[in-house]
């Protein structure tokens, strides 16, 4: 097949155009290589793709309506997953517009070049950040989503909505993919495990937000990409008993699906901690602090519908995960 992938520089993106490249599809990639984060990372990332002759990169921000209408017209993709977007909760405190004009405005155009160009299946990703204030545990694709707690979670949730109506209005098929807390080699600097494995490192301090009380369904990059691959080989369709009187969040009249892609398996910030410690065979200095804006206690997904419908349930555990970033991270920067 032919597919888009865009934020192909991004972690996720990185890791997803490998896996289809391996299988034989033919890729075309597209990110705007903004400075969020280190570029050269991003660099680096795309190095290792633009060396396979079935990959294609293109450089051009989301927000371009003309470039990506002009993009979409030329190229007609088969499917689409786009990972482009401005990530990050505490990042959107300080620059609301960026996620907006990357998240809302971008993801327009992308629905818009599905529409008119006969995409077959559009794959997105959204967030485990858009259960917000919810505290029902494990979260499920079936519960209510009206209270996120950050821009970011709030441009999420925006992607869905506008994603079902484009399955509504235009019969597009759209799945959604709410991905819990990714980790592992290629990963973000501005994430966790990035950041404590580089202060630990160097003998710095971390900081220990919520003072350790902080849950997360930390779920590691390979299992993120078998789900992603999944969802995007089964298209999206109509739920043939959804109905308005008792409306289903997670699926639809249209062909139009949600699914978490999560571990499954909450895991206490400080056992992070205490499970790097012991990969990196150091102890680290801990700043405990309160919890931050826009942050919440505890993630942990329900998988039970990516399970019946696409027969995966992510399973590499913390300490394996942990193990393969932290051999990754010596690899390159030590």
């Amino acid at each position: 097949m032919k597919i888009l992938v865009t934020g192909a520089a991004g972690f996720i993106g990185f890791h997803l155009s490998k896996y289809l490249l391996a299988r034989g599809d033919e890729v075309v990639g597209l990110d705007n290589m903004n400075d969020y984060y280190d570029v050269s990372l991003k660099e680096a990332r795309l190095a290792q793709l633009t060396e396979q002759k079935t990959f294609r990169f293109v450089r051009m921000d989301l927000a371009d309506r003309e470039g990506i209408a002009q993009f979409f017209k030329t190229e007609k993709f088969e499917k689409v997953v786009n990972l482009a977007a401005q990530a990050g909760v505490r990042y959107s405190l300080e620059n609301p517009h960026a996620y907006i004009d990357a998240n809302v405005v971008g993801f327009t155009n992308i629905l818009e070049g599905c529409r008119h160009n006969e995409v077959k299946h559009l794959v997105y990703a959204s967030s485990s950040s858009v259960y917000g204030a919810n505290t029902s545990m494990p979260f499920s694709i079936h519960d209510n989503i009206d209270h996120p707690v950050s821009l970011y979670a709030a441009t999420k949730k925006a992607n869905e909505l506008m994603a079902h109506t484009y399955s509504h209005l235009y019969n597009l098929p759209t799945t959604g993919l709410r991905f819990f807390t990714v980790y592992g080699p290629w990963g973000r600097p501005d994430m966790a495990m990035f950041l404590f494995t580089k202060a630990i490192l160097a003998g710095e301090p971390i900081k220990v937000f919520n003072y350790g009380k902080m849950l997360r369904d930390f779920t590691y990059i390979d299992d993120i990409v078998e789900g992603v691959v999944r969802t995007l080989d089964k298209t999206a369709e109509p739920n043939v008993n959804w109905t308005g009187n008792s409306p289903d969040p997670g699926t639809s009249a249209a062909p139009y699906r949600i699914y978490n892609i999560g571990n499954n398996q909450p895991v206490e910030l400080m056992h992070l901690i205490e499970t790097l410690e012991k990969a990196l065979g150091k102890t680290a200095e801990k700043e405990m602090l309160p919890i931050q804006p826009g942050d919440v206690p505890q993630t942990y997904a329900n998988v039970d519908d990516l399970i019946a419908d696409v027969g995966f349930k992510p399973e590499t555990s913390i300490e394996k995960g942990v193990g393969r970033f932290v051999a990754w991270y010596k690899s390159v920067y030590c």
